[in-house]
């Protein structure tokens, strides 16, 4: 599949510049001995692991549903964010211990300059990798890689930080202003690191998305035909990639089982344009006569009174509840003989 491959590339591509950038960063550490560039390459370290954590998981997410996951596999891509967020937080504290060390006892710092090329280079590298990989994982859907390419962004902000560190320290000649970048920089990866722990929980636990439920929302209000006589209790679940959504959908108590099913196929079709892949389970109900009200079906052949409730179908009234049924005791009249 070619989504697949894309990610995979953009995995692979990952892994190999943390591998460079390994290599760059610790040989201006070793040349300078700052602890501010040290920073910079324990988040290199971290960077290789977590990226072939995300390889593995987009290798293993892309596999298809089988007997013993009927959902697929794409909640790995879950774990695999909340790991990368753990070890973030791993390096940050690594950064701070060595900081505080030379804060405590002191550092020779030499050969600034070239220690100072060496991190510009790697933090525009880091930069440009880090929005492929969040615009690769966006155009597919890959929590993975989008959760890397912010650990990449990071690796390049911290970068950033290296560098007005070493500069301000080539400026004014105190050494001390060195460590004391770094735990400032470890204090942004710790920050970094929790937010992706935070987005793998709430992942695992399928909390809702604001965003991609009122991107559903409002693409089932756009879509909504007249026949449709309420629509409510609109649930999405992610796996992956993969969306899952239920919802309830309202019809003419006289449809056929041919007629619900076009509406169900035509729903897929519009969501998947949205967000591909999806899959929907639509529970349908029919009506009844308590309901016409606020029925907007005017060619319904049914009809036993006019409607006069006109329903905003937005995101509140789609994630609701059914409609309730009209109080008028004529209606209510009305419904029960049929009944």
């Amino acid at each position: 599949m070619k989504q697949n491959k894309a990610t995979r590339n953009a995995a692979l591509a990952a892994l190999i510049t943390g591998f460079l950038m390994l290599a760059g960063k610790m040989s201006a550490y070793l040349i300078t001995n700052s602890a501010a560039i040290y920073s910079d390459a324990l988040e290199s370290v971290v960077h290789i692991f977590a990226s072939g954590i995300a390889f593995i998981s987009i290798i293993i997410s892309s596999r298809p549903e089988d007997e013993s996951h009927p959902y697929g596999h794409g909640n790995i891509e879950f774990f695999s964010a909340g790991f990368e967020g753990l070890l973030i937080i791993v390096a940050a504290i690594a950064i701070i211990y060595a900081a505080v060390h030379d804060l405590i006892f002191g550092s020779e710092i030499k050969k600034l300059d070239i220690g100072l090329y060496i991190v510009i280079a790697a933090g525009a590298v880091n930069l440009f990798l880090g929005w492929y990989l969040i615009l690769t994982g966006k155009k597919y859907n890959s929590i993975t890689l989008i959760a890397d390419g912010k650990h990449v962004l990071t690796d390049s902000w911290t970068s950033l930080g290296v560098v007005v560190g070493i500069g301000l320290v080539m400026l004014t000649g105190y050494t001390i202003l060195d460590p004391i970048f770094a735990i400032i920089v470890a204090a942004n990866i710790i920050f970094t690191g929790s937010k992706l722990i935070r987005d793998s929980f709430n992942g695992l636990m399928d909390a809702s998305d604001p965003e991609i439920l009122k991107k559903l929302c409002d693409k089932i209000a756009e879509i909504k035909k007249d026949f449709w006589i309420d629509v409510h209790q609109l649930r999405v679940r992610r796996s992956g990639n993969k969306l899952f959504l239920d919802f309830h959908l309202v019809v003419p108590y006289f449809f056929t089982i041919q007629q619900t099913h076009t509406e169900e196929i035509e729903i897929l079709k519009s969501v998947n344009e949205l967000h591909h892949p999806s899959e929907i389970k639509i529970h349908l109900d029919h009506c009844d006569f308590s309901m016409c009200h606020f029925c907007a079906y005017a060619a319904c052949p049914e009809r036993k009174s006019e409607q006069n409730v006109f329903l905003t179908f937005d995101e509140k009234k789609i994630i609701g509840g059914p409609q309730q049924e009209h109080p008028d005791e004529e209606v209510t009249a009305i419904a029960s003989k049929i009944k």
